[in-house]
C-alpha cells in the first residue's frame, strides 16, 4: 500500500511542484498504519480534524516520525478544546472568530510560544459551514494581528460540494484576491476533487485525502 501512496504522491507532486504548493495529507479518516505508510511514501504534513482521535494517533507515532512531520488542524476548533490544540499542531487552519483567536493566544502565551494560524473564510456563505464573511475579514485581521500569542499566516477556505467548476473557480479567485489584499503568506484551499482549480487560483497549501491514500 505504501507503494500505492508513493505513486499517488508522485503524480500529485507533478502538479503541485509547478505551483510551489505544499501538500497536507488529510489523514483524519485513516488509521495510524495508513499514516505510517504515508510517511514511508514521503509525506511530511498531515491534516486532522477530530481532536481527541488526532492527539491519540499522533502520540502513538514513532518519535522519529513526529520529529520529521508537521501536523495541521483542519477541522472546526471549539474554544473548550483550545488547550489541547495549541502547541500540539504546527498550524491551525480553522480559526473563525476573534473569540477563538483570543483563547488560542492566551494558551500560547501560557506555553511561551506563538501559535501559527489561518483564518477560515466562508465566501460561499454556506450556513452549514464555519468561517468568516469577507466583509468582516479586515476588522478580524486587525484584531488578531494585535494578539501576542498568534502568528497569522494566511487564509483557509472550504469550497462547496458542487460540480459547478465556474463557481469553484470564482470562489477560489476571490480567496486569492483577499490573500493579496491583506498581504498574507498562505492560502489553504483545494481538496481531492478541486485542488487543481485551487492551484490555478494561487493556493499555497492543498489538503488531500482520498486522492493520496486510496
Amino acid at each position: 500500500m505504501a507503494n500505492r501512496i508513493k505513486e499517488n504522491l508522485l503524480n500529485i507532486k507533478n502538479v503541485t511542484d509547478r505551483y510551489s504548493a505544499k501538500i497536507v495529507a488529510v489523514s483524519k479518516y485513516y488509521d495510524i498504519d495508513k499514516m505510517i505508510e504515508g510517511y514511508e511514501a514521503g509525506i511530511r504534513d498531515f491534516g486532522e480534524s477530530r481532536l481527541p482521535e488526532a492527539v491519540k494517533k499522533i502520540n502513538n507515532l514513532d518519535d522519529k516520525i513526529n520529529s520529521d512531520c508537521s501536523y495541521h488542524l483542519i477541522g472546526h476548533l471549539q474554544t473548550n478544546k483550545v488547550k489541547c490544540a495549541v502547541g500540539f499542531f504546527n498550524l491551525i487552519h480553522s480559526v473563525d472568530s476573534v473569540k477563538l483567536a483570543s483563547e488560542i493566544s492566551k494558551k500560547a502565551l501560557e506555553l511561551g510560544i506563538k501559535q501559527k494560524i489561518l483564518l477560515q473564510v466562508n465566501n460561499a456563505f454556506e450556513e452549514q459551514k464555519f468561517g468568516i464573511a469577507p466583509s468582516q475579514l479586515e476588522n478580524i485581521i486587525n484584531e488578531v494581528s494585535m494578539m501576542d500569542g498568534i502568528e497569522l499566516k494566511g487564509l483557509m477556505n472550504v469550497a462547496p460540494l458542487t460540480d459547478d467548476v465556474k463557481l469553484i473557480d470564482k470562489l477560489f479567485g476571490e480567496m486569492h484576491k483577499l490573500k493579496e489584499m491583506y498581504h498574507l503568506e498562505e492560502l489553504s484551499m483545494g481538496m481531492s476533487n478541486d485542488f487543481k482549480i485551487a492551484l490555478e487560483n494561487g493556493a499555497t497549501i492543498v489538503r488531500l485525502g482520498r486522492i493520496l491514500f486510496e
